[in-house]
């Protein structure tokens, strides 16, 4: 799946260095709704979307890229530890998505359906250790716990779909509301240790090593944007 995710983001970029028969810009502002996470915004002006050839009437492939400030996000995989609260964050996201779009256009408005995949990147991440250490009193069953861990964070890649309505102001720029949901994640390994116990009780510290722990990106992104026309 990731392969394919690659080759399709890949291909799509590829695509928009040929000629076209029209092509439009978006620059949006994008707010992203983490499932099991906090809401995030975008970093202005770092949000340009709908970069896209047309083939046809009804087909585009479009691109383009957000930078997000992420304020957490969840983490999945952490063996018997299980937790809805996000782990990570605050961090910065770089999100890249391909897609495939079918459109229908009136005379000053157009409505669109799309999907694809997505590639995203992270970067200054940090452990949400006061949610961790929740995680690990309720697993253990402890009154205090506290985890010592470090990370490694990789690319990430998912898949996507939504819809985009645009009115046209005028021939050559026009206000649109997009709404996309994303399902996708990144290897995000954690080990170190944590420590705790309960207060008429030894403090007991253990080893963990959670290899095959993934950084979530599912959640819906609501976007406000201005296209232009070229």
């Amino acid at each position: 799946m990731k392969k394919l995710i690659a080759v399709l983001l890949f291909s799509s970029l590829f695509a928009l260095n040929k000629p076209a028969q029209a092509q439009e810009v978006g620059i949006s502002f994008s707010y992203f709704l983490p499932k099991n996470g906090y809401f995030s915004t975008p970093i202005s002006p770092f949000s340009l979307r709908g970069l896209g050839i047309q083939f046809g009437d009804f087909i585009v492939v479009q691109s383009g890229f957000s930078l997000y400030r992420m304020s957490g996000m969840n983490v999945t995989d952490l063996g018997d530890l299980q937790t809805k609260d996000p782990i990570v964050g605050p961090n910065f996201t770089m999100l890249i998505p391909a897609e495939l779009v079918l459109q229908y256009v009136t005379q000053n408005q157009e409505f669109k359906v799309k999907g694809g995949g997505f590639g995203f990147g992270t970067f200054d991440n940090n452990i949400m250790t006061g949610n961790l250490d929740k995680a690990i009193r309720t697993f253990e069953g402890w009154d205090v716990a506290n985890s010592d861990v470090d990370f490694d964070s990789s690319l990430g890649f998912g898949v996507m779909f939504g819809a985009e309505y645009v009115v046209y102001v005028t021939s050559q720029w026009g206000l649109s509301f997009e709404v996309n949901y994303y399902i996708g994640g990144a290897d995000f390994p954690i080990k170190g240790s944590y420590t705790g116990g309960n207060m008429a009780g030894p403090l007991v510290t253990r080893e963990v090593d959670y290899k095959d722990a993934t950084l979530d990106f599912t959640g819906l992104e609501i976007s406000l944007g201005v296209i232009i026309t070229q």
